[in-house]
């Protein structure tokens, strides 16, 4: 009985230094940009406070609006198409005996993972280019239209949605691999020994044994998404118009264009409020239960 005492300073020091690492690096400065964001400061003039100033004006400006709505829609369509496309994948790959083939397959889809976003960006809207890039040539091929896919207001984000979705799917197939290699195969030769199908065992087998990494995919992909900057930069920069812009471009936009450092807090704050409440709610109804 006397030796819990020490097991429990033993797991404390264990954890001790990520817990100085977070409150260095995400806590001590999240608690700066709430205080900022009551202040009007540029870097340069001494700080002013003004209340919720700041906030107000976000209410009111059309820029952090469209950028809410486009973030939104970013997350919306990326997160689902990814998560079923990696679940896919990976189901598609496990079920193959493993040779050169499934090496190639699995190395070829990572390969975007490792890319950084600005290569990613920059080879895409080389692609994207309405008049020497290989999507429209292809697409001229068949007489298909050959739209501007980045230069259209209804066309970009989606294209950058495309480009997120190839880059990202990868990383969580890895992820979908390790899952199902874990599934013992005793379930599955039971579920045949009952006459189960294929899709029969997927659904009933696969997907509740799926059910955590799921979990973790789909909340992992709306914080991304959520935060996705450095590929519409590479892209569009935010254009044409507001089409693309996003919350974090325009964080990035207050702060480094305009020097509103104050404004720029806000906007962070408002993003950050936002995926506590979208990741609570992805919690409370998707979190898997001790069932499984």
């Amino acid at each position: 009985m006397k030796s819990k005492p020490k097991s429990d300073l033993s797991g404390y020091l264990y954890v001790l230094p990520a817990t100085i690492f977070i409150l260095i690096f995400a806590l001590i400065p999240i608690i700066v940009c709430c205080v900022y964001s009551f202040h009007k400061y540029n870097l340069v003039q001494s700080m002013e406070f003004i209340g919720i100033e700041n906030y107000i004006k976000m209410a009111d400006d059309p820029y952090i609006k469209a950028a809410l709505k486009n973030t939104l829609i970013f997350t919306i369509v990326v997160v689902p198409i990814q998560t079923f496309l990696s679940m896919l994948i990976a189901a598609l790959i496990a079920a193959q005996k493993q040779n050169w083939w499934n090496g190639f397959v699995k190395s070829a889809l990572f390969i975007p993972v490792i890319s950084s976003m600005i290569l990613v960006g920059t080879l895409w809207r080389i692609i994207y280019n309405p008049e020497v890039g290989l999507l429209n040539q292809f697409l001229s091929i068949f007489n298909l239209p050959t739209p501007n896919w980045l230069g259209s207001k209804d066309l970009a984000l989606l294209s950058v949605c495309v480009v997120s979705i190839w880059k990202n799917v990868g990383y969580f197939m890895v992820i979908y691999i390790a899952a199902l290699m874990d599934i013992p195969r005793d379930l599955y030769e039971v579920a045949r020994v009952d006459g189960a199908s294929g899709i029969q065992q997927f659904l009933h087998i696969t997907l509740p044994m799926l059910k955590p990494i799921t979990y973790l995919v789909i909340t992992l992909g709306t914080i991304w998404s959520f935060q996705v900057f450095d590929l519409v930069y590479a892209m569009t920069g935010g254009g044409p118009g507001t089409s693309t812009v996003t919350l974090v471009s325009t964080i990035y936009n207050a702060a480094f264009r305009e020097y509103r450092m104050g404004y720029a807090c806000a906007a962070a704050m408002l993003l950050f409020v936002i995926i506590l409440i979208v990741s609570f709610i992805q919690r409370k109804f998707l979190n898997p239960k001790d069932d499984i």
